[in-house]
């Protein structure tokens, strides 16, 4: 498998240049750029930009929250430019929330959490792929405790706060993809446990388990998610809008693996608009939990999807009658449904409709805007 750290969509010497040259807004991401061919392609990216902001137009996005009197903006500048060096020496200061956390151009290498007891942080950085948070822990090693830390601690940048916002940042682990048979290489570039958080332009990248959405309602818009195995996992309820879902797996992966335990928990993930590119066979999802729920709408796959499309985890057969998994005019080499398992589900309209925008997590009050 290839490591997670070469070079890619966000993190292209190319990319960087196209940013310096050329006045391209804050909805164009690295990745539009890239799959459009770099400089040469501008006009197809621009052409996406403009699909961006209609999609805006029709779904809608709330207005920003507003700095309050009195609210600080801290800046972390790896060059002294700032009052803090350190992400976690930012966080650690606040006493209370709201609180934005500006963090300037720069590979951080450092493990960060922001506790439950603060609420309404905000990270800004510079642009994904300029503000890199990186560190290196997974499962197999082991805690200040004497034990193994396991996925949920071994996360680079791990969010138990709720209302809490990033913007333009990318979030890495850089543990290896797992050699075969091995376990406990989970890895998590992030782990996002508070309720009410979104994304705007962030990358995540990692190999398994790159992203842990965890529990909490959540909202990723113009992010590119990176991984082989599962890279998408956890027990959220969460809206991924116009982001990018690019495999490394160069054995079978999985997009996603969602834990949803009983009919009475309302959880699950949502994929509007999104691209599936990279390497494969790939499932789009597993049930991690008996009860897993998960759903793309308006999607591209590249023809990298095993034709079943989905996983039942370790063939428990069980799971077939209460899983949902479905997918909803959905466009690619990897979209033909005809050999989609059967207890898969190619939704209707209405069946459709409570995914696609904001309603599915409660954001119209809380999801702020994107710029």
């Amino acid at each position: 498998m290839k490591s997670p750290s070469h070079v890619n969509p966000v993190l292209g010497a190319g990319v960087f240049l196209t940013w310096l040259l050329l006045p391209v807004t804050a909805l164009l991401t690295a990745a539009d750029v890239e799959l459009c061919g770099g400089l040469a392609g501008m006009s197809c990216a621009r052409r996406m930009h403009q699909d961006k902001k209609q999609l805006i137009k029709e779904h809608g996005v709330r207005s920003a929250r507003k700095l309050q009197e009195g609210e600080p903006v801290l800046v972390v500048d790896l060059n002294g430019q700032g009052q803090f060096s350190s992400i976690q020496e930012a966080v650690d200061s606040i006493q209370n929330g709201p609180a934005t956390i500006q963090i300037n151009a720069g590979t951080y290498i450092e493990k960060v959490v922001v506790p439950s007891s603060l609420s309404y942080i905000t990270m800004q950085g510079a642009g994904m792929g300029l503000t890199i948070v990186q560190y290196n822990l997974k499962a197999a090693d082991i805690g200040t405790d004497g034990f193994p830390l396991t996925a949920y601690n071994a996360a680079t940048v791990s969010i138990l706060s709720s209302n809490f916002v990033a913007k333009d940042i990318t979030f890495q682990n850089t543990q290896p993809p797992p050699p075969p048979g091995v376990e406990g290489y989970q890895a998590p570039a992030l782990k996002i446990s508070g309720d009410k958080a979104a994304f705007y332009r962030c990358a995540f990248l990692g190999a398994q388990d790159t992203l842990c959405d965890d529990e909490g309602r959540h909202y990723f818009e113009a992010c590119y998610l990176e991984g082989s195995i599962d890279f998408i996992f956890g027990n959220g309820r969460s809206l991924y809008k116009n982001c990018e879902l690019h495999s490394i797996a160069e054995g079978y992966g999985s997009i996603a693996a969602q834990d949803r335990q009983s009919p009475s928990e309302n959880t699950g993930f949502s994929f509007v608009n999104c691209k599936v590119t990279g390497s494969g066979p790939i499932y789009l999802g597993r049930a991690m939990g008996p009860y897993a729920s998960i759903v793309f709408a308006y999607s591209h796959f590249d023809g990298i999807l095993d034709p079943r499309g989905w996983d039942d985890w370790d063939h428990d057969l069980s799971k077939d009658s209460t899983v949902f998994f479905g997918q909803y005019q959905c466009d690619g080499p990897g979209a033909d449904e005809s050999h989609r398992v059967s207890w898969s589900h190619e939704l209707s309209d209405s069946e459709v409709q409570p995914y696609l925008d904001l309603s599915f997590i409660d954001g119209s009050q809380w999801v702020p805007s994107s710029s």
